[in-house]
């Protein structure tokens, strides 16, 4: 072990790998059941959407660990679900068999990309501004679907949205989850979400707003049956055979090429295992993550991609494939958690959704925003995300705008035709469904 995870070359040992291990899989594991609640509104069995959870982060995190050996652990995505729940799903009335499918795809054809080198010209051909314009998007919108499941912004007839009843406990209840997860996050405790949801668990119980566990089943229990949602990825690939589909399937790739790129350079530099300014087995990293998405769509649940969280790990000494080893092994452990899933409700994990939101958000420092000709692109793939209630939407007018603003202020030749053909694409994507 010492020799294969190179402990020696990188400065670390066991001891620091395993406490790295952990402190990621504490950062993330809010994922466990953030995730199940949100991909349940489509309906699906939230027990196999927690198992299927789990699993595809130890799966994702164990390949990544063993395979790429870097210290980033994965589990499905925060914004990828949400897409794949209220856009593709609840927006489009596309079966969440059918969008599973879509991931499925999505999974194969980036591992297909990758192996190919097509991936890295692929992510090449975007610019800098759009990517990040992309994260903070989605951050907007999972932070504008976290205000709403904690009742804070609701429908107004005369204004589209207005404020909740702030006098509602479950609605105070949500509040006091985002101060206390905000606070502990403010004062550096690195898995402050994690912290923050069990704190307003309790907090809840103690008032009644919240299920209290009578016993140890509430807390401890079988593994729930992955039966109801295992393999219907594979049941319905001849149902992806649409321009609405392809789009989905594009948006799924688009966003998993970038969350990954980005994720895997910020660890990578703060491990300090960046060789020349470069990324040492890209391909292999890159082959994991893809890998991690179609394991985890057979499973049952969204893309699975790199999580930032990883860097959590990496502050306290993680350097080495182990860290993220140590992580798969905890998401294993915590599979006899499910009876939680009753104590966690939308009011507990509605914090963890605006701080993500925060967190991402912050990509807008990078954009060009001195450029008018890259601003208005990059300012309606942000706004538009959370208006029109769909990250797709939010780039596809982003990506027609970028071409047209680019070729006016006469930098064509900065342009790359990856980019036209893109645009062309969400042109057809509106017209069809208008």
């Amino acid at each position: 072990m010492k020799n294969y995870f190179e402990f020696d070359k990188l400065g670390t040992n066991f001891k620091t790998e395993f406490i790295a291990g952990l402190t990621t899989f504490l950062a993330m594991a809010y994922i466990l059941f953030v995730n199940p609640h949100t991909l349940s509104a489509t309906g699906m069995d939230q027990g196999a959407l927690f198992t299927a959870t789990a699993l595809a982060a130890a799966i994702g995190s164990f390949v990544m660990g063993i395979v790429a050996k870097y210290p980033v652990a994965l589990a499905p995505g925060m914004g990828l679900n949400a897409f794949f729940a209220y856009t593709v799903v609840l927006g489009y009335g596309i079966p969440w068999e059918t969008a599973l499918s879509g991931v499925l795809v999505s999974g194969v054809v980036l591992v297909i990309l990758t192996m190919t080198g097509i991936r890295e010209m692929i992510i090449n051909a975007i610019p800098e501004s759009l990517k990040y314009a992309v994260s903070a998007g989605i951050g907007l919108f999972i932070a504008f679907v976290g205000l709403i499941n904690a009742g804070f912004v609701v429908n107004n007839d005369a204004t589209l949205v207005g404020i909740g009843d702030l006098t509602s406990p479950t609605v105070l209840l949500a509040i006091f989850g985002l101060i206390i997860s905000s606070i502990l996050l403010t004062i550096g405790i690195k898995a402050g979400i994690f912290y923050g949801m069990i704190i307003t668990s309790i907090v809840g119980m103690i008032f009644g707003l919240v299920p209290h566990p009578t016993g140890l089943n509430d807390i401890i229990g079988p593994v729930p049956s992955l039966e109801p949602a295992f393999g219907q990825a594979l049941f319905h690939l001849q149902d992806i055979f649409s321009i609405q589909m392809l789009v989905v399937i594009l948006t799924f790739m688009f966003v998993d090429f970038f969350d990954t790129a980005g994720t895997l350079m910020a660890v990578a530099t703060q491990a300090g295992i960046m060789e020349n300014g470069k990324l040492p087995r890209a391909g292999r990293a890159l082959t994991a993550d893809s890998s991690g998405t179609v394991f985890g769509a057979i499973l049952g649940t969204s893309s699975t991609t790199s999580y930032v969280e990883s860097t959590a790990g990496v502050a306290v000494g993680g350097k080495s494939g182990l860290t993220a080893v140590v992580t798969a092994v905890f998401f294993l452990l915590a599979l006899v958690f499910s009876p939680l899933l009753e104590i966690v409700t939308s009011q507990v994990t509605a914090p963890a959704l605006i701080i993500v939101g925060v967190l991402m958000a912050s990509n807008l420092k990078f954009v060009e925003w001195d450029q008018i000709e890259i601003a208005i692109p990059a300012f309606f793939t942000v706004l538009m995300m959370p208006l029109t209630y769909s990250i797709a939407t939010g780039i596809a007018v982003g990506f027609i705008f970028y071409p047209i603003t680019m070729l006016v202020k006469g930098r064509a030749k900065e342009i790359h035709p990856i980019m036209y053909i893109l645009a062309v694409i969400f042109i057809l994507y509106f017209t069809f469904l208008s």
